[in-house]
């Protein structure tokens, strides 16, 4: 698919080699955006237990030594991996000497995003919103300043509940205007649970949610979508063809990298943003030249099930 890039007077700003990247290359986005209660498990499924340290700041300096190891991989490339999203605590560090975000860009040709949610607000009507983040033009700001392309907030639905999944995408719509306004290209992420018995009307219900919001973004703006791998091959092609959407990902949610990659592969218009299944199978003790062939592999897998569809 190739899509021609319009952007409104207010994204003159944005880096239209990056768009190009992120609108029409081959390829996937890397998920290393771990946050405060998800990294405890990614470390202890890197082999690094609770025991190894004895606080925050210890804990974020070992999952940004992973991190790190990732993004200097020879595999880890922009012909392949043609973006990453990033935690707020690694985008304020540096890789080589050299800040997080402008390392992927520089060094690796890796279009740089930035996790900007607080997490996700109680359950209500099976969903759940994000959590207010009053903070977040100051981080935006940030995030532009850092050389930031884009960020992403996940929101989550646990079953086919129409005014849960409204909630869900009108809020995350709206956030999505604050930050195009800032120049940055925002992905909207709606997860379906993997879990939720109705998942597929729950995706029913996502899908018509999702271009009725989509057609009221104003001309030129462009936001992308990463959405659970639905239960029905293709259900969201269409999106991919919208001219608000500038790309269509697909977030792992849960299924191993094996069944990732297969259900992946049999959905068009629509390339990888994995996070666990993009780390599983590399661990701390491993050799340099281990890890680095087994993260070639996974970035050869997935790259290769982004582009059957």
């Amino acid at each position: 698919m190739s899509k021609d890039i319009l952007f409104s007077k207010d994204l003159t700003m944005i880096n239209e080699e990056q768009a190009k990247q992120m609108s029409n290359a081959p390829g996937f986005v890397a998920a290393l955006d771990q946050s405060g209660g998800s990294t405890p498990k990614a470390l202890g499924l890197y082999g690094i237990g609770e025991d190894q340290y004895s606080n925050d700041e210890d804990m974020f300096t070992l999952m940004h030594e992973m991190r790190s190891r990732i993004m200097r991989a020879p595999a880890f490339q922009g012909d392949k991996v043609i973006g990453a999203i990033l935690f707020e605590n690694t985008m304020d560090r540096s890789v080589d000497g050299i800040p997080a975000a402008d390392y992927l860009w520089e060094k690796r040709g890796v279009v740089p995003f930035l996790k900007v949610d607080k997490g996700l607000a109680d359950e209500e009507n099976d969903a759940q919103i994000l959590k207010p983040m009053p903070e977040l033009d100051t981080l935006l700001i940030r995030a532009k300043k850092a050389n930031i392309f884009g960020t992403k907030m996940r929101s989550v639905i646990h079953r086919a509940n129409r005014s849960g999944i409204e909630a869900v995408v009108a809020q995350q719509f709206d956030i999505a205007r604050q930050i195009l306004a800032h120049g940055l290209i925002p992905i909207i992420e709606p997860e379906v649970n993997i879990h939720a018995e109705d998942k597929q009307a729950a995706e029913d219900l996502l899908l018509e949610s999702l271009k009725i919001h989509l057609d009221k973004l104003d001309d030129g703006a462009q936001v992308m979508l990463k959405l659970t791998l639905p239960e029905k091959n293709n259900h969201y092609h269409g999106l991919a063809e919208h001219p608000r959407v500038m790309r269509v990902v697909a977030l792992s949610g849960g299924y191993s990298r094996e069944e990732a990659n297969s259900r992946l592969a049999q959905n068009k218009n629509m390339i990888a943003s994995f996070s666990r299944a993009l780390t599983e199978g590399l661990t701390a003790n491993q050799s340099d030249a281990e890890f680095q062939r087994i993260l070639g592999q996974t970035i050869d897998a997935i790259s290769t099930a982004s582009a059957s569809g």
